[in-house]
């Protein structure tokens, strides 16, 4: 017999959004009815398939509440609960980096108060047995405190707070991220397989564990773990007697580095791995929308990410049973491992990026090309990351069409004997930091590239030239994996990086 619960993600605490109608759902015996009681509103469902699902209808901001929930002679009440915004914080581990490890993280630890803001984290597990099960029953709903809020989204929280405090209500951010994910992980089967080029993930995981028994491959799984646990033990110690060795050193102290191990169903981190574990453990938890920071792992398949990203958005829209639930994102930063030479993959992530903004309706994109920190993965100031989501949320979500969410962004070119001249979206004005002829690249039809020197125009165009090119067809800006942006706008907000053709690789 199915015991009667609602999904884990609705506990005490909780956030319910505003506005819209709201479901409740969870599991109990078939052809029971369900009814939802909160202030004087009710709702009622039955048990279909062990699932049943019920709509509160729209309500207004408030709190808090008590919230009812009765089968038969069973009644589950929810206390402290409120009515405000809430936003799902997906992507990986910039996105997961939390509040306690972020610059200025401890000072608002301890020093915030009276922040509206709460957090529901979603279980980090990818396979779904009686543990996890079991483990699930212990997450919940917690309201903001220096203790509960220390392992939050540092990205989530700043972004929530300021949304707080500009929408005078309560915001639940749900974190549903992982480090080290990419976007094919949070997806279902089915939608991988609607195209080659995404297919291609499914593809590596099926090869994989192709004729192999689970004991076989849950062996070779615990193997590999048991292998990560002893190098990361001899990596630390490797880094405490070197700090400053290389990582070509601590591979010779060390031994090979095995992650992320081999794909199997123990693993997180293969295609689809999350999608039902994670993603549909909350789905359709009433939401605002969806914040997103997420690529830097696609960067091996960077000219699928467009197509892959694309179908994220469609495929968590539908599971929502919203086409036009607004989707914010952060476009990559600038990052480079000292090590690495400059594959230009990155690049190729920012413009994927920049294509769904501009393609796909009810999206936004937060540019930090400024924000990134040379040989980390990791930049650790994560407040003007939730304040460019916030402006974005502000003014595609909530209509401030006051606000300046966005930066300066390509939009055209025309070819005027040897120089281009390029027009740009939201350009008001720009403010530069530096030389711009180092960020500039030009070349003519042979697609061989130089730097080229940049003159912004006082119409807010620029104007680029290149030595010895009289004929230019190709300009670049920002072409690469690292270097510190100097083009802003007026906003503050810098230019972002582009190309003016996708036709100009060899």
């Amino acid at each position: 017999m199915t015991q009667f619960q609602t999904a884990a993600v609705f506990s005490n605490d909780m956030v319910l959004q505003r506005d819209k109608n709201i479901p409740v759902f969870g599991y109990g015996n078939e052809g029971e009815e369900v009814i939802i009681s909160i202030l004087d509103k009710k709702a009622h469902a039955r048990v279909i398939n062990g699932r049943w699902t019920a709509y509160l209808p729209p309500m207004k901001a408030g709190g808090p509440y008590e919230m009812t929930v009765t089968c038969k002679d069973e009644t589950i009440t929810f206390y402290n609960v409120m009515i405000g915004e809430v936003w799902l914080a997906g992507g990986q581990s910039n996105m997961e980096f939390e509040l306690q490890n972020c610059t200025g993280g401890r000072e608002c630890l301890s020093s915030a108060k009276g922040v509206n803001v709460r957090y529901y984290y979603t279980q980090k597990n990818c396979h779904i047995d009686e543990k996890f099960l079991a483990d699930e029953k212990n997450t919940g709903w917690s309201e903001f405190s220096e203790e509960s809020a220390k392992c939050w989204s540092a990205v989530g929280y700043f972004f929530a707070k300021e949304l707080s405090q500009r929408l005078g209500v309560t915001v639940g951010i749900i974190g549903c991220n992982w480090g080290g994910t990419s976007a094919s992980y949070w997806m279902s089967r089915e939608s991988l397989e609607r195209d080659i080029d995404t297919k291609e993930y499914l593809d590596d995981y099926d090869n994989a564990i192709a004729g192999k028994t689970w004991e076989e491959l849950e062996k070779e799984y615990l193997d590999y773990v048991e292998y990560d646990r002893k190098w990361a033990e001899k990596s630390a110690a490797f880094y405490v007697e070197h700090p400053n060795g290389s990582w070509d050193e601590c591979l010779a102290f060390c031994g090979p580095n095995l992650y992320p191990g081999p794909l199997c169903p123990l693993n997180p981190f293969h295609a689809t791995a999350l999608y039902d574990s994670m993603v549909k453990r909350v789905c359709p938890y009433g939401i605002r929308g969806f914040i997103y920071y997420q690529g830097e792992t696609d960067d091996k398949r960077p000219k699928t990410y467009f197509k892959l990203f694309s179908a994220l958005i469609r495929l968590w829209r539908e599971d929502w049973g919203d086409d036009e639930l607004p989707f914010l994102f952060v476009q990559l930063p600038m990052h480079r491992y000292v090590a690495d030479p400059d594959f230009k993959n990155w690049c190729i992530i920012r413009e994927a990026q920049t294509r769904v903004y501009k393609t796909i309706r009810n999206t936004g994109m937060a540019v930090i090309t400024d924000c990134g920190e040379f040989n980390e993965i990791h930049p650790k100031d994560k407040k003007p990351v939730g304040h460019r989501l916030y402006l974005q949320a502000m003014y595609h979500v909530y209509g401030d069409r006051d606000i300046k969410a966005d930066g300066p962004m390509y939009h055209s070119h025309i070819v005027n004997g040897d120089k281009v001249i390029i027009s740009f979206d939201n350009a008001d004005g720009f403010k530069t930091t530096g030389d711009i002829n180092d960020s500039f690249e030009i070349a003519g039809a042979d697609k061989k590239f130089i730097t080229a020197k940049a003159v912004i125009n006082p119409d807010n165009t620029i104007t680029v030239t290149g030595d010895g090119i009289a004929e230019p067809v190709y300009v670049r800006y920002l072409w690469t994996n690292y270097k510190v942006p100097v083009i802003f706008g007026e906003n503050g907000i810098p230019l972002s990086p582009f190309r003016t053709s996708r036709l100009d690789e060899d």
